[in-house]
């Protein structure tokens, strides 16, 4: 499977971006993907996930309410709607994907990773 993430850009505290993770390769239906990112100097950390089949997403708590993710299986991708960006949010941001029936993995259970998005928020 290959991931590639985008829509990521420089922008101001309280913007909303739309960042994209379009896979091939594989059934998409069939991938747990999640949303992931790594602040400078800091350890990469979980921001979202949703099922294959879009009925479940989990959300770090710092994120919850604004941020929602979502996914389009016809297109193979799946998306990150960021709002209200604060500085805090500043990373790259990595999508991942499994092919499992499991909703709940953790970071290390992921078989695919994409090349990140840089997200930047002024303040």
């Amino acid at each position: 499977v290959q991931l590639q993430a985008s829509g990521g850009g420089l922008v101001q505290a309280g913007d909303s971006l739309r960042l994209s993770c379009a896979a091939s390769g594989r059934p998409f239906s069939n991938l747990v993907v999640g949303w992931f990112r790594q602040a400078p100097g800091k350890e990469r950390e979980f921001v979202a996930r949703i099922s294959g089949d879009g009925k479940k997403t989990t959300y770090r708590d710092s994120v919850k309410g604004r941020f929602t993710i979502s996914r389009d299986n016809a297109k193979n991708t799946v998306y990150l709607q960021v709002n209200s960006l604060i500085p805090e949010d500043t990373a790259v941001y990595y999508c991942a994907a499994k092919s499992t029936r499991f909703f709940h993995i953790t970071a290390s259970d992921y078989d695919y990773w994409g090349k990140g998005t840089q997200v930047t928020v002024s303040s």
